[in-house]
């Protein structure tokens, strides 16, 4: 396992970063098995990068300090709903679709052989669960404030001693972004509460996996992995962190300082040099 720290050296880190000019991109609905599903994607011959959304935040606008740097770094950019998500077909009563398989689905109706998977939070634990299903549809695996789905163990048992009782009774705001954050940018916090609240307004049921986890499962990851945590992040902190990250033979681990739970909102510039810096080391003509 790799491990490095790095930090915003910007005069002020925590200044205002305005959201970019987004780049055209085809907005649809794919016909998936059971249900129908919402993705943007950018189109272009580059390999494609697929961006999933944490359980807070499920319109492909979140991603929206990532879509036009990655595209102009020449990739095929698409992101999209999970079902029960923004514009995406509620996940109906004894419906057995996973949401791994529901993305590897994804791949084939955009005619994608191979993706880089960028991921933060929940979305994390079903680019673990799609590496563990579809490890041949992987170039690069990124998950970011996620214990790549871990459910079980002592990892697992871990993390869930950290949190109060009260966890899910604090304001959402707070349980993603660091104090510093809150305290710096109350615009970027009201523009990302937005997308939130439109995001989750349909969620329903949630998906089943096709893994339990454990981190026994997670040395079978045999894909390039990228973990990033924030430091001042209370969900993933960066001792945990570690912990998976041993657990996954190629894995490489990146602790982002001043920064809570909302890596690719927080400080998107960092995250977008951390992530890219990952996937060109793992581009398919290198391989």
């Amino acid at each position: 396992m790799r491990e490095r720290f790095v930090r915003n050296n910007a005069a002020n880190p925590m200044n205002p970063i305005p959201l970019p000019k987004q780049v055209p991109a085809k907005r649809a609905l794919a016909k998936l098995p059971g249900g129908k599903i919402f993705y943007a994607d950018t189109g272009g011959q580059g390999e494609a990068v697929v961006f999933l959304h944490p359980a807070a935040t499920g319109d492909p606008r979140v991603w929206a300090y990532q879509q036009p740097v990655f595209a102009k770094a020449g990739y095929r950019v698409i992101s999209y709903s999970r079902r029960g998500y923004y514009k995406s077909d509620n996940l109906r009563k004894g419906d057995k679709h996973s949401a791994a398989d529901d993305l590897n689905a994804l791949l084939d109706a955009l005619a994608i052989e191979k993706a880089h998977i960028v991921s933060t939070a929940a979305g994390g634990s079903i680019a673990a669960d799609f590496a563990l299903s579809y490890p041949e549809r992987i170039l690069s695996l990124a998950i970011t404030s996620n214990y790549a789905g871990i459910r079980k163990g002592h990892i697992w048992n871990m993390a869930q001693s950290i949190r109060p009782k009260q966890w899910n009774q604090m304001p959402r705001w707070y349980r993603e972004f660091s104090c510093s954050y809150i305290a710096a940018n109350p615009r970027g916090l009201k523009a990302w509460d937005k997308l939130a609240d439109k995001a989750t307004k349909r969620q329903g049921r949630h998906q089943a996996s096709n893994f339990l986890i454990t981190a026994q499962t997670l040395t079978k990851i045999k894909v390039p992995t990228l973990l990033v945590t924030g430091d001042a992040d209370s969900s993933t902190p960066p001792s945990i962190m570690r912990m998976v990250a041993k657990c996954i033979p190629r894995s490489e681990l990146v602790t982002v300082a001043e920064c809570g739970h909302s890596i690719y909102w927080e400080h998107p510039k960092l995250f977008n040099y951390i992530v890219l810096d990952f996937i060109r080391r793992h581009r398919k003509r290198k391989r």
